[in-house]
């Protein structure tokens, strides 16, 4: 069975929705027959590269509502994070286009770890005051800290092209299902899950998607057969 998560690094929901459905999965009998792909999904396509600025000044400017609001609600998410055990810094965060983290955590899926990946840019965002975005430099040696070869990452990042159809090819994907929003889950293609849900949601879409993921047998009547004893021979009389 496949779930397919929809994330980006900008979005806190998605850092606690991951853990959240990790919970979940470590718990799931079938556990290891269930493959988890992280998709791209930019919350603001539009921005330039390079551009970054306070986290909470954005919030209050998209949200139109006082920083001192913004603040809470980062505060909010910190307690959030904290009851999974995830670290969060509650001030001092900024945002950026994370186009470039995409095309790694695709390359990373290409090498089969990139879970690892998509877990270390989370802890630099989240948890490290250091600027994540318009640093290159920072990527690669994130990177490299998560086992990559030096070379194939500065490769992907010199070279603009370099998994930018998968990461839009995932975007138009989100799009055709409906996603406005992330986290998204999909689970084998059948159910759909929105959001930093409680770990027991997921627990019930994976549940659901196993016992749905091939048709039951119905078996119809109860006619003459034969079976590992031999064919029984109907009485005609």
């Amino acid at each position: 069975m496949r779930v397919e998560i929809w994330t980006d690094i900008n979005c806190p929901f998605c850092y606690l929705g991951k853990a959240r459905f990790e919970r979940a999965l470590a718990e799931f009998p079938q556990r290891d027959e269930v493959e988890v792909v992280h998709r791209s999904f930019e919350l603001d396509p539009t921005l330039p590269a390079g551009e970054t600025g306070p986290v909470v000044a954005k919030i209050a400017r998209k949200y139109g509502i006082s920083e001192a609001q913004a603040a809470a609600n980062e505060r909010g998410i910190g307690a959030q994070a904290a009851e999974l055990g995830l670290p969060y810094l509650t001030e001092g965060r900024d945002y950026g286009n994370s186009f470039d983290m995409h095309r790694l955590l695709h390359f990373a899926l290409a090498k089969g770890r990139q879970d690892e990946l998509l877990d270390a840019l989370y802890h630099a965002n989240f948890a490290e005051a250091a600027s994540l975005f318009g640093d290159a430099e920072r990527l690669v040696r994130i990177a490299v800290a998560t086992g990559f070869d030096e070379a194939e990452v500065r490769g992907v990042l010199d070279d603009p092209t370099a998994y930018a159809d998968a990461v839009r090819a995932d975007e138009r994907e989100a799009a055709r299902l409906g996603a406005t929003g992330v986290p998204f889950f999909v689970f084998d293609n059948r159910y759909g899950v929105s959001g930093a849900q409680p770990s027991a949601v997921f627990t019930q879409a994976l549940e659901r998607a196993w016992a749905d993921r091939e048709p039951a047998l119905q078996i119809v009547g109860d006619a003459d057969a034969c079976g590992p004893e031999g064919c029984a021979v109907p009485d005609r009389h």
